[in-house]
């Protein structure tokens, strides 16, 4: 559901005046907490990439490295216990995957005259603008994390009721669509590494819509697609998810990785992410995270004399990092639609 906003425009008679170094002028503290958090719900459904990932939040001054947990299974207890005898304690094995965390940004200029007519509108507009950009950046750097991993699968050419296996992604062809038997045998693999799925009983998968077009066509042909709509609680869908397949919660992106002109006749490859739970972590963008600023006409000091600029822009800290390799694979494939720029 799309959310909509609505905020009292005498908000802005709160506007607080501040004359200490080049600050300038401020929007109140209730405008900055509506507008940070408009970003926010901007940028969170733009996340695709983040939503089975564990997620850390950004310490406070703690510098730029962060740690993401990764804990080894506990061996089977298979020696019987000993009447009134309390066995030895098991010790935790955890070890630390260490991330050094980076920041990105992007501002918009406001010029007085276009602030002149219509403040509000074209901060609101810009705001969009910007959760915009903010979402795409922050879930391509968690995308290309994952993508850069070891499990890969290249899906065969199918022909028939025969296979042919494809070793590189150079040698996809036009009859390397991903197949919904693929999809069961990424969803088998995470299952024998005793990888758990991420939510509900369900592993997630990441797919561009151009591959969910093949997917579903061959799943609905056989009864086997179960739509988002359909669900039980559907107000609980993932971002992007249309559907269940083969114990698999099916989640589409336009922001999944591309790679143009790649496949054995110059067709695009698609990849398809199936992944279990603590696979991989990411930064939150609460709490320090994500940051949006606003600095009004004026602000500037001497360098806009004639208060002439203002700005809107955001500002983040993120990383993303693989933390267990088996836990996630990555198919590659190519779609019925061969024609797609690489992102």
């Amino acid at each position: 559901m799309t959310k909509e906003y609505y905020f009292n425009i005498r908000l802005f008679d709160n506007t607080q005046k501040t004359t200490t170094n080049d600050t300038g002028n401020d929007l109140s503290p209730e405008m900055k907490t509506y507008y940070s958090d408009y970003l926010i719900d901007l940028v969170g459904p733009a996340l695709v990439h983040d939503q089975f990932a564990q997620k850390v939040p950004i310490p406070k001054n703690g510098g730029k490295n962060i740690e993401f947990r990764k804990y080894s299974p506990l061996a089977k207890a298979l020696t019987p216990l000993t009447e009134g005898v309390t066995p030895a304690g098991q010790k935790l094995n955890v070890s630390t995957i260490n991330a050094t965390v980076d920041q990105y940004g992007g501002y918009i200029e406001l010029s007085d005259m276009l602030l002149l007519t219509a403040i509000d509108n074209n901060l609101v507009q810009a705001t969009q603008l910007l959760g915009d950009q903010a979402g795409r950046t922050l879930d391509t750097i968690t995308r290309e994390v994952l993508n850069g991993g070891t499990n890969v699968v290249y899906q065969p050419i199918v022909l028939t009721d025969s296979e042919t296996e494809v070793t590189s992604r150079n040698e996809l062809t036009a009859d390397c669509k991903l197949t919904l038997e693929t999809i069961l045998k990424a969803v088998a693999y995470l299952k024998s590494m005793n990888a758990r799925p991420c939510d509900g009983g369900f592993y997630g998968c990441i797919m561009h819509p151009l591959v969910a077009y093949d997917i579903m066509t061959q799943a609905k042909a056989n009864n086997t697609w179960w739509d988002a709509y359909k669900y039980a609680s559907p107000e609980n869908l993932l971002s992007g998810e249309i559907g269940k397949f083969g114990g698999a919660r099916i989640v589409e992106t336009s922001e999944s990785k591309i790679w143009a002109n790649a496949g054995k006749n110059g067709e695009s490859v698609y990849s398809t992410l199936v992944i279990g739970a603590n696979a991989y972590g990411v930064t939150e963008i609460s709490d320090g995270g994500l940051e949006h600023i606003v600095k009004q006409l004026g602000s500037g000091g001497t360098s806009d004399a004639l208060n002439q600029r203002a700005t809107t822009g955001w500002k983040a800290t993120k990383v993303a990092e693989r933390l267990v390799e088996e836990y996630m694979v990555r198919i590659e494939s190519c779609s019925t639609f061969k024609s797609t720029a690489a992102n």
